[in-house]
């Protein structure tokens, strides 16, 4: 993925060797106010996973995996300003709520921006940068589900042409019993 600097970031791929930030961003986005609306894991658990955890996980969603790929912006001095991962979901499997998946689509998970950069695009940049390599990855829609009550993700993927698809997606032990699917098609 080539990098762009709009601004003062970069937006680009991780590295597989890049575990810590991965660790510690996703520890910072777990202590946001609405993280019990925006997550289905708590900051306690994801702070007691392994390392082994968090090098699996960045090794999943590094440049070049297909699979998934995980977008960071990067900004001054190398410190990490948001990020959101796109998962390819193949037609014929099931996801992960138990429901068919009928084509193959990305599934956008892990969305998290700074406090201070939220309204500055840098949400629509990231969400720019997945979207490419989704579609270079032949998905024919991208998805992503959110809370009901978490209007300020609903916005900001509002504003990246997400639109609801109707669909209600079932929590098990979830913030609430169900979610809305958002989606983009190509």
């Amino acid at each position: 993925m080539s990098a762009s600097a709009p601004g003062d970031y970069v937006i680009r791929s991780i590295r597989a060797d890049e575990w810590p930030a991965v660790k510690e961003l996703r520890l910072r986005a777990l202590r946001d106010p609405v993280a019990d609306l925006a997550y289905l894991e708590t900051y306690d658990d994801a702070a007691a996973r392994p390392d082994s955890f968090w090098r699996e996980r960045a090794a999943r969603g590094a440049e070049g995996a297909s699979g998934a790929q995980q977008i960071v912006a990067e900004g001054p001095g190398g410190l990490w300003l948001g990020t959101l991962t796109v998962v390819v979901e193949e037609a014929g499997s099931t996801d992960w709520a138990g429901f068919p998946v009928e084509r193959r689509q990305g599934h956008v998970v892990g969305v998290f921006v700074r406090a201070e950069w939220r309204g500055s695009g840098l949400t629509k940049a990231l969400f720019d940068a997945g979207l490419g390599w989704a579609w270079g990855n032949g998905v024919e829609r991208v998805r992503l589900i959110v809370h009901p009550d978490n209007g300020r993700a609903q916005g900001a993927y509002r504003k990246a042409g997400f639109v609801p698809s109707g669909r209600r997606v079932p929590l098990v032990g979830g913030p609430g019993d169900h979610e809305l699917e958002y989606v983009l098609e190509r």
